[in-house]
């Protein structure tokens, strides 16, 4: 039996950065049955939230489990129920594309910490902003 113990810090924006999850109160109802739908699909969620346009997750992947599959089953099946649950006016979507980064277990209480005050991080910096800090310190390119 393999023990595996990887980290990944996901970031992923709702489509066209539409503030689609406008209040706290539904977005700890998403955040939670992220949370939830992970724990019934074996994806261990360590840590989830976000704010009015984004999502981060801090996620253990599995043996099996793959960064693409992950995130396919996370945004899909929260897209999916955002929708049926009718939580918002419009169709919700989250944008295709995502941010991830393995994360050392040095640093988990750091990142668990950042994920856990987006609220206050976002009164000061946008989505956008934080997003492209990112890009810059870990030098990402497109494939």
């Amino acid at each position: 039996m393999p023990y595996i113990k990887t980290y990944i810090h996901f970031v992923w924006s709702t489509k066209n950065r539409v503030p689609f999850l406008d209040n706290k109160e539904l977005r700890q109802k998403v955040w939670r049955h992220i949370k939830e739908n992970g724990d019934k699909k074996g994806i261990y969620i360590d840590f989830v939230n976000g704010y009015s346009d984004h999502c981060h997750c801090l996620v253990s992947l599995g043996a099996d489990q793959t960064i693409q599959k992950t995130m396919q089953l996370i945004k899909g099946e929260s897209s999916f129920w955002i929708n049926q649950s009718k939580l918002c006016l419009n169709k919700f979507e989250w944008q295709d594309e995502y941010f991830a980064v393995s994360v050392s277990e040095s640093i988990l209480d750091k990142v668990r910490n950042y994920i856990k005050n987006q609220e206050e991080h976002h009164s000061q910096h946008t989505f956008a902003e934080e997003y492209n800090e990112f890009i810059t310190k870990y030098k990402f390119q497109k494939e």
